[in-house]
């Protein structure tokens, strides 16, 4: 079993590395979105008596980057079902929950050093600069996410079977996941409807508890989040290993 997880983990590293595309766009897209929105609405957040908007949206640039790149990894799963590979992997005599969860690990380390890139990035653009404690914490958090979507995008990846179906679905779906999780804006002050929105989608705690970890300021509780993302990741990992399981070798 350890030797599956380990070959599964390695291969989704390897697969990003390789891939010059994904590495490059995992490090502009966060860049992007820091250059854009600070510079843009960093003078109307100041203004507004909010304080340095690059501290407030370093959290949710790393959180956006994580979502993305782990929903996406489904696409390799498709890909593996189309080209045969899936099949040999099914062969293998361990439980294919573990064959999920090996790949859900490449996706989540991916993620983190791609967290830690970015992180590095936007703490200096908001003159930031937490402690090992809040760095382990808000770590946690981007752990919690990378896994609960990662999961997700395999069970995208099991039960779809066409690669252009696969993006327009995603983006439809991985857009509102991102502004409505407080990422970009703060949740204080917005209407009932939007705020109970927010409270539905997991990214917005794992945001919340990354920018709690490294400012000091949680809106919710830091326990009740991580055990609301460990139940979203539990979930999510049992609707993944459902889809995956009707697959046939």
């Amino acid at each position: 079993m350890v030797d599956v997880l380990y070959c599964l983990w390695l291969r989704q590293i390897r697969s990003f590395i390789r891939s010059r595309g994904r590495v490059i766009s995992a490090l502009a897209q966060p860049f992007l979105f820091l250059t854009a929105l600070g510079l843009g609405f960093a003078p109307v957040f100041k203004k507004a008596g909010e304080g340095n908007y690059f501290a407030f949206l370093a959290p949710g640039v790393i959180g956006a980057g994580i979502l993305f790149n782990a929903v996406y990894s489904g696409s390799d799963l498709l890909w593996d079902r189309q080209f045969g590979f899936i099949k040999e992997t099914l062969v293998a005599p361990v439980s294919r929950i573990w064959i999920l969860v090996g790949r859900a690990l490449g996706v989540a380390t991916v993620a983190l050093l791609q967290a830690v890139l970015v992180g590095v990035l936007c703490l200096v653009a908001g003159n930031v600069l937490p402690d090992a404690q809040q760095i382990g914490l808000a770590l946690l958090f981007a752990l919690l996410i990378a896994l609960i979507f990662a999961f997700f995008g395999s069970t995208l990846g099991s039960i779809m079977s066409d690669a252009q179906s696969f993006s327009q679905i995603v983006n439809f779906i991985v857009t509102p996941l991102f502004y409505l999780s407080g990422a970009v804006f703060p949740l204080e002050g917005q209407t009932t409807f939007i705020r109970v929105l927010a409270l539905c989608n997991p990214l917005t705690y794992g945001i919340d508890g990354m920018r709690g970890a490294l400012s000091g300021h949680f809106i919710i509780p830091p326990a009740l989040s991580i055990l609301i993302l460990t139940l979203a990741t539990i979930l999510s990992a049992i609707f993944a290993q459902i889809s995956f399981s009707r697959i046939r070798p």
